[in-house]
């Protein structure tokens, strides 16, 4: 029985190198994403160490003394960790329950447009605003939204309101005008996968479908919903992974004095602490920690969805 396993594989051994001998031209194109994912993902994984050490760049990762815990109990006894903390994960989890369903729905209303036309047009204005740089976003927000000569406060003024209301330095507004501007730059670049998805939908489904008396929504639910819900399960895993991680050039350019109460994230904290302030010991142990919460939600989330769906990402 065991020379049998063994032989079956090896057999499989010998198919998968015949495999790849034949069709090395195309794992050679593999080779550019395994060096960079190499050197940019890998590699820097040698300076978690700094997070356990009293770092100096003088001395370097094998000569800094090790510290233990030091740098985590100083994080967690931060007067302001629980507001950090709670910043981050309203923004992610806004932007996640908000952000999510919409390039959906985006997709859905497309793939129902019959003219071709209609359609390459409407994909062409949704996509534009993802290949507008943060910097610029953030400038037309400062624009669009400034008390003086904003319009929306131009607007106003004409309904007969207030108009002079500074947004952009308005705590609470500060989650509202992140996420929605983040909608309207990505929902149609996040769209593209699920309008993929829906083109290998067979048509002869809506056709069959369409005989019975099934109307526009109901052919929407029971057919396109289904073909794609495994994507949608796997990128809302891969979105749950992400959770403590806001990225902090966005939220860093919208931040000012009036909104840090709302705005300082643990990205933008790190940044300050690691950069600025050159303690590259207590970034890395932020970022670790950050890190960890990260992996945890994507391997629970992953399990629920496995059970749940039957999809995941292994």
């Amino acid at each position: 029985m065991r020379k049998t396993e063994t032989a079956v594989n090896g057999g499989k051994k010998n198919q998968t190198w015949k495999l790849m001998k034949r069709n090395y031209c195309l794992y050679l194109f593999l080779v550019p994403a395994v060096v960079f994912i190499a050197i940019f993902c890998y590699a820097p994984m040698y300076g978690v160490l700094m997070a356990f050490q009293d770092y100096s760049p003088g001395k370097g990762i094998m000569g800094s003394p090790w510290v233990g815990m030091k740098w985590f109990r100083t994080f967690f006894d931060l007067p302001r960790f629980w507001q950090i903390v709670k910043n981050t994960l309203v923004v992610s989890l806004y932007s996640l329950v908000v952000g999510f369903p919409i390039p959906i729905v985006l997709a859905l209303m497309i793939n129902s447009v019959k003219s071709t036309r209609f359609k390459k047009i409407t994909q062409t204005v949704t996509y534009m605003p993802h290949f507008i740089s943060t910097v610029i976003l953030v400038g037309m927000m400062s624009v669009f939204l400034s008390p003086r000569s904003g319009f929306l406060n131009h607007l106003i003024t004409m309904l007969g309101g207030p108009g002079d209301m500074y947004y952009m330095g308005n705590s609470s507004a500060f989650p509202h005008l992140y996420v929605w501007s983040g909608i309207w730059q990505n929902m149609g670049w996040s769209s593209i996968i699920y309008l993929a998805a829906l083109a290998g939908v067979d048509q002869e489904l809506h056709e069959a479908a369409m005989v019975d008396g099934a109307g526009k929504l109901k052919r929407i639910i029971h057919i396109d919903l289904p073909a794609i819900l495994p994507t949608m399960v796997i990128l809302l895993i891969m979105n749950a992974g992400n959770i403590m991680s806001v990225g902090y050039e966005k939220v860093y350019l919208m931040q000012n004095d009036l909104n840090l109460t709302t705005a300082e994230v643990i990205s933008t904290y790190v940044y300050k602490i690691g950069l600025k302030q050159q303690q590259y010991s207590y970034s890395a142990a932020i970022g670790l920690f950050n890190n960890l919460i990260n992996f945890i939600l994507l391997v629970v989330v992953n399990k629920i969805s496995k059970k749940v769906s039957g999809s995941s990402l292994w």
